[in-house]
């Protein structure tokens, strides 16, 4: 893990738990429809209500969404595994108690790999747990009341438990970003953040260096990356604050208020012991052969590390653009229907990474609705390469692309009369008038100075207006220079 920079004097400490809905059609023990947007409790089982004489079934879909993460991240997952009861007392826990996963949790290890910038990072797993989800507590548009919505009581949830190895709010963020697109790479979420299908509870402490963990404060259910790394920052800084003004800090939970910008403590922090685990003696060990997992592992997807590798080895990417060209399956699809219609695979990569990012960016899009397709990009990559255009005049083809001023490259080229120039009689006449004008320049390339050419070079482009083949100025520049 490369070296944490101190904040104020202070590291940064910080674990994550995500809770991630399974893409499942029923509940985790009951038969009852998750699908989002129903009318307040109309997805509510005699099951998932604790009527008396009701007893939990244990859903195969959800545990096989659990094998699935497991094999994705390198842990163990457990020939046994044991659900109990998480005991809490609140209006939208008909129960009384959490079915969970405690002392034997189905998935157990594991690590997630990712680049913040260009540098590599590993954070490792403690273990990914199956439970239930509680319901909702409705406080608006009820005249001063409060609802209960049970709707979501018995949602099936896989809760993913990091290891405290991030160092600042962009760490936290970028591992939850890819372990956003990973479940959802593997289909067993939909990724939903304002559905509440994937949600991050962030545990934030500071210490000085070599000094034992601090005292941890849990900020509670960020549903937005932004949200996460503004609420870590402020976090971060309420904390020394605190230190440095002689106070110590109160285990506790918090919420972030996105509209001030603030973190304030909701209740304080219970330990496990607070909850009274206990197995649940309504439901039996769940047992999952050897059978099953490679049954599941023949049915998985190729992994996003196993095809950047692939696309390092087989395509020449760099590690850094072989992992941007997995960060999501569309992504990869769109990268890889380029490289098939024949644009060579490292530009197609630069501008996946560069043009088509910055767009969608602006425009809060997702790759697969991209006005500027896979085959499209590909035809314009083809044309830079075969000397039609130059760089330059591509991002002009680009952009005429994408804002719908045409569908056709070539069509765009015409339109906007940008074919680069192979006219050698022509471009040297522009070369010996550059280097007329530029007597400077070609003294110090001449003295050795190498950046005098580009200098030249560009001279020569800004002198045809871009039209000029780069290759064939660079060519007949370095004849006339001797």
């Amino acid at each position: 893990m490369p070296t944490s920079k101190l904040i104020r004097g202070y590291e940064v400490v910080i674990g994550l738990e995500n809770h991630v809905q399974l893409s499942t059609q029923s509940k985790i023990f009951s038969g009852s429809s998750t699908a989002f947007g129903a009318a307040p409790n109309t997805q509510a089982s005699p099951v998932d209500l604790a009527l008396p004489g009701t007893l939990p079934v244990l859903n195969r879909a959800a545990v096989e969404r659990a094998i699935r993460f497991g094999l994705a991240v390198g842990a163990k997952v457990a020939p046994l595994s044991i659900f109990a009861r998480k005991n809490y007392f609140y209006p939208d826990l008909p129960k009384g108690y959490q079915i969970s996963q405690f002392e034997i949790p189905v998935v157990q290890g594991g690590s997630v790999e990712f680049f913040v910038g260009d540098v590599k990072h590993k954070v490792n797993l403690t273990r990914a747990h199956l439970e239930e989800d509680a319901g909702k507590s409705l406080h608006e548009d009820y005249h001063g009341q409060s609802g209960i919505d049970l709707n979501r009581a018995g949602t099936p949830l896989l809760e993913i438990v990091s290891e405290p190895d991030m160092r600042s709010g962009a760490e936290a963020v970028e591992y939850a970003k890819t372990l956003h697109a990973l479940v959802m790479w593997l289909g067993i979420c939909d990724g939903n953040m304002q559905e509440g299908s994937f949600r991050c509870d962030v545990n934030v402490s500071v210490r000085k260096p070599g000094e034992p963990y601090g005292t941890r404060r849990e900020i509670k259910n960020l549903n937005s990356f932004r949200f996460l790394v503004d609420a870590v920052n402020y976090e971060v800084n309420w904390q020394i604050d605190e230190l440095e003004d002689g106070r110590r800090i109160s285990q506790a939970t918090i919420l972030y208020n996105p509209d001030t910008g603030e973190t304030r403590a909701m209740r304080s922090k219970e330990d496990s012991a607070d909850y009274r685990y206990f197995p649940d003696p309504d439901l039996p060990p769940l047992v999952i052969a050897p059978e099953w997992v490679e049954r599941v592992k023949g049915e998985m997807p190729e992994l996003p590390r196993v095809m950047a590798a692939r696309f390092e080895s087989v395509d020449g990417l760099p590690a850094y653009d072989a992992t941007m060209m997995t960060q999501s399956l569309a992504t990869a699809r769109y990268y890889e229907a380029a490289k098939a219609a024949g644009a060579v695979p490292k530009l197609v990569a630069n501008w996946v990474m560069g043009e088509v990012s910055r767009r969608l960016n602006s425009e809060d899009r997702e790759i697969d609705a991209a006005p500027v397709g896979p085959e499209l990009l590909a035809k314009l990559i083809v044309r830079i390469t075969d000397g039609t255009i130059s760089n330059n005049s591509a991002k002009q083809v680009f952009e005429a692309l994408w804002s719908g001023e045409g569908k056709d490259v070539d069509a765009v080229i015409d339109a906007k009369d940008l074919r680069t120039s192979n006219d050698t009689g022509a471009i040297e006449a522009i070369l010996d008038e550059v280097l007329a004008a530029n007597q400077k320049s070609v003294d110090e390339f001449r003295a050795g100075k190498d950046k005098a050419f580009n200098a030249l070079v560009g001279q020569a482009m800004k002198a045809t207006k871009g039209k000029a083949n780069p290759a064939l100025v660079n060519e007949l520049l370095k004849k006339k220079l001797g």
